[in-house]
């Protein structure tokens, strides 16, 4: 991901707004890895994390003209996507667990299955507020905005499951 000012960025959802297919392609560029990475750790396969970002990425462009504030382009993007992956979850049948590749091919693939596996017995909330941390940089004021929750219940509440996370993994 690279970086973009805050003033070029709400140029460019304001192009996107008017219909700038171009704009709206440099702010998803701008996004898709943390996206994509939220995605991943909520569904927990690639396809399905593949396939929520592009239902986000649909349901953002189709409904970006009803966006407000530019500024909040990001957290806006982000909520589409959590709302995405809850309802997906909600419908996800239980699938066959896929075959573990050798780990002597993917040396850190055991550590990256047991965090993926901590981070999927994590609430909802408390992987919404994770995930938001890690792969989107959101602070506590911003994601308190952003679930209607006070900051300092989002710190509190990150608190505890990133101590979940820590007696699960055992750091």
């Amino acid at each position: 991901m690279y970086e973009i000012n805050q003033e070029t960025n709400v140029f460019l959802v304001k192009r996107a707004k008017k219909g700038s297919t171009e704009a709206f392609a440099e702010l998803y560029e701008q996004i898709y890895i943390d996206l994509y990475r939220f995605a991943l750790y909520t569904m927990g396969h690639k396809q399905d994390a593949e396939d929520v970002v592009s239902e986000t990425v649909i349901a953002a462009y189709e409904n970006l003209p009803q966006l407000r504030n530019e500024k909040a382009f990001h957290a806006w993007i982000f909520k589409i996507l959590v709302n995405i992956c809850n309802k997906k979850l909600r419908q996800k049948v239980e699938r066959p667990i896929e075959e573990r590749p050798e780990e002597s091919e993917h040396p850190d693939y055991a550590q990256a299955y047991d965090v993926k596996n901590a981070f999927q017995e994590l609430s909802e909330e408390e992987r919404e507020i994770v995930g938001l941390t890690v792969f989107g940089g959101y602070t506590s004021l911003e994601l308190g905005q952003m679930l209607g929750i006070n900051s300092n219940t989002v710190r509190s509440k990150r608190s505890r499951a990133l101590d979940k996370l820590s007696k699960k993994l055992k750091f």
